[in-house]
Formats: structure tokens, sequence, C-alpha cells
């Protein structure tokens, strides 16, 4: 189970590997929506060791990405490079990132668990800022139901999703695509094996900043 008293000193822990500890590959559910991705400009939020940022990149977009743990920074931009693409890769925790209002075209957050529900709320009200009107966003997030598999996770019932809080999360966005479903995953060693997931894309209201 996840311990989150010392969070970076464990990321930094985890991250120092010489593999990718969630692979290479993009996230596969991300990977599926790519038809709601509008043109322009990307943000990918706690963005691990770049493997959904140079995704995004090689799909043309402009990427802002950013995560807490310098290594994971590190071994991003050693990603990027190989797959000569840039990606605006910044060493910064959600708290002290400059979210830009109305300044993204997309917002992707991938399995970026590590909040309970008070500073869950903080954050998704700087996605939902930082997004432009008309904007897409893209999360995917272990569901509740993670808890009978132990396969990755904070293990912590209130940092898992359920349909009802992606939607009363983002009021008035049209929902493009929401699911509760099980899949057998493998992105690198960390997400490994049956899981319960929560899939969430809408687009945020054309009258609101």
């Amino acid at each position: 189970m996840a311990t989150f008293n010392n969070p970076l000193e464990r990321w930094q822990h985890r991250f120092d590997i010489d593999g990718y500890l969630f692979g290479e590959q993009p996230n596969a559910y991300l990977a599926s929506q790519q038809q709601h991705l509008l043109p322009g400009t990307a943000l990918s939020v706690a963005d691990g060791e770049g493997r959904n940022s140079v995704w995004l990149a090689k799909q043309g977009l402009a990427v802002d990405a950013f995560d807490f743990s310098s290594n994971a920074v590190r071994k991003a931009h050693q990603l990027a490079a190989s797959h000569q693409v840039g990606v605006n890769f910044q060493c910064s925790d959600w708290q002290s990132f400059n979210w830009q209002a109305g300044h993204y075209d997309n917002v992707v957050g991938i399995f970026f668990q590590f909040a309970g529900p008070e500073q869950r709320a903080q954050l998704f009200e700087r996605m939902d800022a930082c997004l432009k009107p008309g904007g897409v966003l893209v999360i995917q997030g272990y569901s509740t139901e993670q808890l009978r598999f132990n396969t990755g996770g904070p293990g912590e019932l209130d940092h898992l999703y359920d349909e009802a809080l992606m939607r009363a999360s983002f009021p008035g966005y049209e929902v493009l695509d929401l699911r509760t479903y099980e899949a057998d995953i493998a992105e690198g060693s960390a997400h490994k094996g049956m899981s319960g997931l929560v899939g969430f894309v809408a687009k945020k209201p054309l009258d609101r900043p």
C-alpha cells in the first residue's frame, strides 16, 4: 500500500531506475481518445517520465508537462529526444506550476491519484481554469474497484474515482466519453495486471472563461 508521508522522496527513489517505471508507451485510454484531441496546445499534468507528453507531441501538439520528481523529468527529456520531439518539461509540483488561465486546447491527467479529496478539488479547479473554452479534458484513473485488484494506485479509497465524481468535478462540461471498466494493463512494472479504471473525456463549455 502506498504511503504519502514523504511523496517526493518516494517518487525520486521509484524513478531512479535504468528503465521506465511506467513504460515508454502512452496510456492506452489516452491513445484511444485521440479523435477527441484538438489541434494546438496541450498540458500533461504530473507527467512522470514523459510517456504521455511525448505521445501528445508526436500528434503535432505543442506540449507543456510537469512533474515534481527531477529524476522523472530527466528521463522525460531523454524519451523526447529519442522520439525526436520537443516538449516543454518543467520540474514543479502542482501547487507551484504556472497555470496560465485559458491557455490550453487540451489538458491531460493520467493516474495522478496522489491527491486526496481536498487537494484533488483544488487541482481539478486549476485544470479547469487553464483550459480554453471549448477545450478538451482527458482524465484516466483507478476506480474505487481497484482496491479489489491491488495492481497499482494509491490503495486509499478517497483517492480513487467514480463517474459521479468526474461529472460533479466538471459541471457543465459536455461529456465525450465516460466509462468505468476493468482491463488487464501493462504499463511498465508499476501498472501491471487486471485493474479497475475510470476514463473521462469532456469539453469545456464555450461560454465559460
